[in-house]
């Protein structure tokens, strides 16, 4: 990579495309294109045709995406087929007919079937049936990931994706009814510690930067959103979603910008021939979703009750990425599980204050 070539990354606002620009400022690519949603529709053909046109960029990092937990992509099927689709098919096509040869996609670990073997290694993509409860989104990245490697077999472009386990992080979702697990329980055992303490200024203060409370969490820490108040003689707890059983990887956002701009480094070689298109990105380590609660409610302070809906789906049993590819090839993340749930969680309560 030249630090002076101009750099589009699609997604700036995400957790993950902010977390590459980040990393990319830091390194001293100061040459960086950004366009929000209401600047560029990714999602219409002709208005990224014209940008493509007019910005003449070299690189691109395709971060955009439609993105939810698993509530968010049982119920919003269509919207998660069509909008990531309809993004992917705009950038890659249009970076490739304006002559830009060096392209990232970002995918996801949910590309593999429910019942892949574990830990899951690049060859298991297309061996068996997806998870239902987010399988349009798993196909549409599944797409980006074959449409990548289409243009490079046919016009000999360098184009090459990534597929990141769980991500969590600086500038995720706390929106709690469409947040992945992390973020989702993070603001769950906060708003019931508030709770607890009592502290309902806080629990406004919450729900006026991170959306509406739900109304079964509410009940749940007995927050009346009416009156703003909590109710007298009702013990907060906190309700999560299946079992607790499943076991999740879960990896840091900055680890996952550090090893993009690691992986624009490779060699093409590395993507050609007998070697898949793509890199798992991971820590090659997991956790039961319930162990993970318990750091959550450590790390919070909240002592109170968890209880387990488990007439809600618990997803894949496991998901576990083999990395060994990409550790082979030199990037290993940095944070430990604890120290990234420290930083995710000081990060949240910092961008309440700064509200």
């Amino acid at each position: 990579m030249n630090p002076h070539e101009k750099i589009f990354v699609a997604g700036h606002r995400g957790m993950v495309g902010s977390a590459i620009v980040r990393q990319l400022n830091r390194r001293g690519y100061e040459n960086i294109v950004t366009r929000s949603h209401t600047e560029l529709d990714l999602t219409d053909q002709a208005a990224v045709r014209t940008f493509f046109q007019a910005e003449k960029v070299d690189r691109v990092v395709l971060a955009a995406a439609k993105v939810g937990g698993i509530h968010a992509n049982n119920i919003y099927r269509a919207d998660f087929i069509y909008v990531n689709l309809m993004i992917q098919a705009n950038v890659i096509h249009q970076a490739f007919s304006s002559g830009v040869q060096n392209l990232l996609f970002l995918g996801s670990s949910c590309i593999y079937p429910k019942l892949a073997p574990q830990p899951m290694k690049e060859v298991h993509l297309l061996t068996g049936t997806l998870e239902p409860t987010n399988e349009p989104y798993a196909i549409a990245k599944i797409a980006g990931i074959k449409m990548c490697e289409s243009y490079n077999r046919q016009y000999d472009t360098c184009y090459r994706s990534v597929m990141p386990t769980n991500l969590f992080g600086p500038m995720d979702n706390y929106h709690l009814e469409n947040s992945h697990v992390i973020p989702a329980m993070l603001r769950k055992y906060h708003l019931a510690k508030l709770a607890i303490d009592g502290n309902v200024e806080a629990i406004i203060s919450d729900e006026e930067r991170y959306g509406i409370i739900p109304k079964d969490i509410s009940r749940a820490i007995g927050y009346i959103a009416e009156t703003k108040s909590l109710k007298k003689e009702h013990t907060p707890k906190v309700i999560l979603w299946g079992t607790g059983s499943p076991r999740r990887e879960f990896l840091h956002v900055d680890d996952m910008a550090a090893a993009c701009i690691h992986v624009m480094h490779l060699d093409q070689s590395h993507f050609i021939g007998e070697n898949p298109s793509f890199l798992n990105v991971g820590t090659g380590e997991d956790i039961a979703i319930g162990e993970t609660a318990k750091l959550i409610a450590g790390l919070v302070g909240y002592r109170g009750e968890t209880v387990y809906d488990s007439d809600q789906p618990d997803g894949t049993p496991r998901k576990l990425l083999d990395t060994r590819r990409i550790n082979d090839l030199g990037w290993k993340p940095r944070f430990s599980f604890s120290d990234g749930l420290e930083d995710a969680y000081l990060s949240y309560k910092r961008e309440i204050a700064s509200f």
